[in-house]
């Protein structure tokens, strides 16, 4: 599994990429492992506030349809857009091309809540079990 370091993670298995007050966010490559075919992303509202862990968007696989939080409060500022018409990108590319959402961060103190790279490895191993 493809885990990168400089970024943050949830136990939901959701990444974030910080730069300044804004941040991108996606599911990890474990997370799009265990959907499958990413067949559909629901665009989030954009100027809507959420708290940590709020409810971000949908995500909609051959398997199942799911939740995707966000992992700090904030703005949400942007919306990948070429997930509408290639959701697949999140499959193919989960940190790049398939990020899904940009957030201006309103608290960063949160990110102490959240796991590094070293740590999210471990407790994916733990999952493996």
């Amino acid at each position: 599994m493809d885990v990168r370091s400089g970024y943050y993670y949830t136990k939901e298995h959701e990444w974030i990429s910080i730069e300044g007050n804004k941040a991108k966010v996606g599911i990890t490559d474990y997370a799009q492992h265990k959907l499958g075919d990413i067949t559909f992303v629901d665009k989030p509202q954009i100027g809507k506030i959420l708290k940590q862990f709020d409810v971000l968007t949908g995500i909609e696989s051959v398997k199942a349809a799911s939740d995707v939080y966000s992992p700090v409060s904030g703005k949400i500022i942007g919306f990948n857009s070429a997930l509408e018409n290639s959701p697949e990108l999140i499959n193919k590319s989960p940190y790049d091309q398939g990020y899904i959402a940009e957030i201006e961060i309103s608290n960063p103190s949160e990110i102490k809540n959240l796991m590094d790279a070293n740590s999210y490895k471990e407790y994916l191993k733990g999952l493996e079990k």
